[in-house]
């Protein structure tokens, strides 16, 4: 058995908010966040849209794309760092929302990485038989936890969602391999200061930019190889490549450690911002919505973010 994606689908805030206007409010200039970021733009949830409820729409989005009933569901995974609540998992939320009586559904938190974690367990249940049909979420409403006075993190992340549904099929293969990895030792380079079991607080989210960005031109190179070679690939088989969106810098300097041109990276990051594990399966629906990414090509997906974790994926679309 392999599993295959049947659509995409994805979700932004109501409120667009340019650089200009976050100027008017934090310590910065919209030269200022081009020059380090590329960042032009982000969306921000208001108060009556919530991970959940972005992730909801992303969710319906790409069910249609797919053709089939949110009933033909029986299996929700969902990446999200910022949860509607301690708990219930918002993927019991997405799954209500969505009408489904009965079906297998859980969040999984590993930050910017968290699509990909979401990907490769969906796939492997998918292929172990614990379900048929798959709707793989990442949401973000990172707006929720950030320092509005820390003008080096806050302009960096908006909000959103995007999904995809996937179907296991016989003789089939569209997911072709995943890598994934973790350091808990570099905690302290990516984190969020608070928590039920420490501070009883949600806390705000803390960064050391520059080693984050060391580890990640690094890490990243490394699992695209990693997930090429067992994927059977090599860089010039590649189509599209769709990174996190994190940083410009950083999306340049991984392009280039591979040999990849640019024209074959997706770069949404200048119009989202970093939406952490909504980065990627956003940027990939954008790209198939505008006719970029075509049925049959060859994409490898990639993202690291705080614990450190990281990973990449390999795909025929």
């Amino acid at each position: 058995m392999g599993s295959v994606i049947l659509g995409s689908g994805s979700a932004l805030p109501k409120r667009c908010v340019t650089n200009e206007e976050l100027a008017q409010s934090v310590d910065t200039t919209n030269e200022w966040i081009i020059e380090r970021t590329g960042i032009r733009q982000r969306y921000l949830a208001d108060d009556s849209e919530t991970t959940s409820s972005l992730a909801t729409e992303a969710a319906k989005k790409a069910l249609e794309a797919a053709g089939i009933d949110a009933a033909d569901i029986d299996l929700i995974v969902l990446a999200t760092a910022t949860p509607d609540q301690t708990f219930p998992a918002t993927a019991t939320t997405v799954q209500a929302n969505l009408g489904i009586k009965d079906c297998i559904a859980f969040d999984v938190a590993a930050v910017c990485t968290g699509f990909l974690y979401a990907l490769t367990v969906s796939d492997s249940m998918l292929r172990g038989g614990n379900a048929r049909r798959a709707l793989v979420i990442g949401a973000e409403t990172f707006s929720r936890i950030l320092d509005w006075e820390d003008r080096t993190t806050c302009v960096l992340f908006g909000d959103g969602a995007g999904a995809l549904v996937l179907e296991s099929r016989e003789g089939e293969d569209g997911i072709l391999a995943t890598r994934l990895h973790a350091a808990g030792h570099h905690n302290e380079l990516l984190y969020v200061d608070g928590g039920p079991s420490t501070t009883q607080t949600v806390g705000h989210l803390r960064m050391r930019g520059r080693e984050v960005f060391r580890h990640a031109v690094v890490n990243l190179a490394e699992v695209l190889n990693e997930v090429m070679e067992a994927a059977g690939m090599t860089a010039a088989d590649i189509d599209w490549v769709v990174p996190h969106q994190a940083n410009a810098r950083i999306l340049d300097a991984t392009a280039k450690k591979l040999s990849l041109p640019a024209d074959k990276v997706i770069v949404t990051v200048d119009q989202h911002a970093n939406t952490s594990a909504a980065s990627v399966p956003l940027a990939f629906d954008v790209a198939v919505r505008d006719g970029r990414i075509q049925r049959g090509d060859m994409v490898v997906m990639e993202a690291m973010g705080g614990g450190l974790t990281w990973g990449a994926a390999a795909l025929r679309y």
